[in-house]
Formats: structure tokens, C-alpha cells, sequence
């Protein structure tokens, strides 16, 4: 396995470096403190064809996995929250538009939204159905051809600001479907923004649906577990992505604090404590790096990759987790204060111990895999 950049990907990843150093970096602090979507970003975004770097032309540019992860860690790196908006659009947001929609329905829904211009998000998880998709109680009921869909979705993102949702409804004791809905169809409300802890600009709410009528069926009506399988791994490793571009800027922060703070007459990172903790901190990232490329590279190949899949997700997230938390250690009280960085890491990187699958649940899969 070759870990060296080819020069399409160096450009790649120079490009979202570039873009993530001047222009999230300097307004990540406001969007945590002023919570709001990051339109302009997204759309910037948009511009450097991110959304489409994973679909075929003419539409996109078939980037493989390996390059679009070098993509999606520098965005992370930038802003976790901005990152997710932007994942979120860039693959479960239109993947089921672009692998069943009708010509007439890319043309008004999916193209715009790899321009920025529309926004879509995808809808599973209930108040009492996360992990456990067959406990889902929204239910598509089909009338003279049609289906009506009626139920609540919770911690949907981009919801506040989305156009068009990929719902998975119930449609028989042991299957689901998924399902376009627009979001000025009669029958479809969106809740309040939840406040959280973290990622805040990534903006999540509820959605209710009262018979509202679904534009389409995305496929069919009775496999919609079959086509999230065909998509989670890719979830899984772009999740670990995320995870490494935060653990990153956590670890550089927290590295550049110990050279200049001085304790004792020299630079904490001289004392052997805090250079233990900043090797952990290494250790960890580096080995989720190798992990993640290599379950990339696989998939890459296609490569059977559910197991590498999991155990890159929970590594990288767990690891991540482990690195925001030191690097708070080894910043101490400053890092306690709202204007340091770390603080907002240890409360964005909580939402990768779950987004994507929990920990627990990823354990259950590898296990089972093994």
C-alpha cells in the first residue's frame, strides 16, 4: 500500500488547507458563539466542486475515497461543524437522489445542490429508533399510487435550512423505504433548532410528517435497509475523516501551547509529563491516519471493507475523543477560557462518538464481522 500523494491529490488536499486556513479558521470561534449556518462557507465550498467529488461526471469528478478524505480533514480541521454541513450534502444528503431520482428530479434538486444552491439532509433517526433502524415508527402508507408519510424524525441535520429530505419510512413489518420529500410540501413542519453542546452551526432539528404526500420513492419501496448498507461504509471511513481533522488541530494547538509556555525555567513540553502526553496524543493520530487510509484504500479497490470500516470510525473517533481531552490537560486553564480553541474541540468531538454509529454498536459489528 502506497501512502504517498499523487499530484491531483497533494493539489486536493493544498486546496481545503488554503481554504480551511483563510477562511474557516477565522470565523470558527463567531460560528460556535453566534450559531447560524454557514451559508457563505457552503457555498464556497460548493465552488471547489466538494460536493460533487464523489459522483461520475457529467455531474462530478469521481474523486475515489483516499482523495476526498484529504478533502474532508482539512475542512474538519477548519471547523467541525462547518465540515459536517458539508458531508452531510455531499453524500447521504443527495446519494439517494442521485442513485433513483428521475432526470426531471436532478435537474431541479440534485445539480443545484452540488452547486450549493439547494440543500438536502437525510431523515432516520427517531426519538425511540437510532442504532436500531427496525424500531422506526414513521410509516409510508401508499394510496392510488402515491405514498403519504406520516411520523417525526430528531437530530436531523441541516433540517433548519433544508430543501429536500431522503426519509426512511417504515413500509412493513420488517422493511423500509426511502422517500423524497420537499420542504414546502403541505404536511411537512420542521421543529426548532436543538441547542447543543457542540457543532453548533451545524444546525439540527426535528421534522414532522403529517400525510404529507412524497414526491417520489427513492428506489424500492421495501429495500431502503439494503441501500443504506450499500453507503454506510463510506459513511463510516468519511466519519473517521472528520475525526482526524479534528484530533489534529486539537493536537497542533495543544503541541505550540507547550512550546511557548514556559513553567520551571523552560517549555512545559520539556517537562517529561506533558512530553508523554503530546506522544499519546502523536501515537494516536498516526495510527488513526493508517487505519483510515487503509480502510480507504480498500474500498478504493473494492475490497470487501465493513470490518476496516468500523474499526477505523470507532478508532479514529475514540482517538480523536482522547487527544481533545489532553489537549485541554496540557492547555490547562487557558483552555478552559471561551476564547481558546480547545475548549470548542473537547465539545465538537463528542458528536463523532456517535454520528456515524456508537462506539458500542461498532463493536458489536467487528465482533460479529471477526
Amino acid at each position: 500500500m502506497d501512502f504517498s500523494l499523487s499530484t491531483e491529490q497533494e493539489l486536493v488536499r493544498r486546496t481545503f488547507f488554503e481554504f480551511a486556513k483563510d477562511e474557516i479558521r477565522p470565523i470558527a470561534r463567531k460560528l460556535d458563539e453566534e450559531p447560524q449556518f454557514p451559508m457563505a462557507l457552503f457555498q464556497r465550498v460548493a465552488g471547489l466542486g466538494f460536493f460533487g467529488m464523489r459522483y461520475p461526471e457529467p455531474y462530478g469528478t469521481h474523486t475515489d475515497l483516499q482523495t476526498y478524505l484529504l478533502a474532508v480533514e482539512e475542512l474538519a480541521w477548519g471547523s467541525l461543524s462547518v465540515a459536517a454541513s458539508c458531508t452531510m450534502q455531499s453524500l447521504m444528503g443527495t446519494h439517494f437522489l442521485f442513485r433513483f431520482a428521475s432526470q426531471d428530479i436532478r435537474e431541479r434538486l440534485f445539480l443545484p445542490a452540488l452547486l450549493g444552491q439547494k440543500i438536502g439532509t437525510i431523515c432516520m433517526t427517531e426519538p425511540d429508533a437510532g442504532s436500531d433502524l427496525l424500531s422506526m415508527k414513521t410509516r409510508a402508507e401508499e394510496t392510488n399510487g402515491t405514498y403519504r408519510i406520516s411520523g417525526s424524525k430528531t437530530w436531523i441535520t441541516s433540517a433548519p435550512v433544508a430543501d429536500f429530505f431522503s426519509v426512511f419510512a417504515r413500509t412493513g413489518e420488517k422493511s423500509l423505504g426511502v422517500f423524497l420529500l420537499e420542504r414546502n410540501t403541505p404536511g411537512v413542519t420542521i421543529g426548532k433548532p436543538i441547542h447543543k453542546s457542540g457543532v453548533r452551526s451545524s444546525l439540527t432539528s426535528e421534522v414532522f410528517f403529517d400525510s404529507a404526500e412524497a414526491t417520489c420513492v427513492l428506489g424500492m419501496p421495501d429495500q431502503g435497509i439494503s441501500y443504506l448498507r450499500e453507503i454506510l461504509t463510506e459513511v463510516r471511513i468519511m466519519t473517521a475523516g472528520l475525526a482526524l481533522g479534528i484530533a489534529r488541530a486539537a493536537y497542533e494547538d495543544a503541541r505550540e501551547w507547550a512550546r511557548q509556555r514556559r513553567q520551571f525555567g523552560k517549555p512545559i513540553e520539556q517537562h517529561q509529563s506533558v512530553a508523554a502526553q503530546l506522544t499519546d496524543m502523536a501515537t494516536q493520530l498516526e495510527a488513526a491516519r493508517h487505519l483510515v487510509q487503509y480502510a480507504a484504500w480498500r474500498n478504493t479497490l473494492k475490497l470487501p471493507c465493513t470490518k476496516e470500516a468500523s474499526m477505523a470510525k470507532l478508532f479514529a473517533s475514540e482517538a480523536a475523543h482522547f487527544i481533545c481531552d489532553h489537549a485541554t490537560r496540557i492547555v490547562a486553564s487557558h483552555g478552559f477560557s471561551t476564547e481558546s480553541a480547545v475548549q470548542r474541540y473537547h465539545r465538537d468531538v463528542q458528536f463523532l462518538l456517535f454520528g456515524g454509529g456508537t462506539s458500542e454498536v461498532l463493536r458489536f459489528n467487528i465482533a460479529r464481522e471477526l
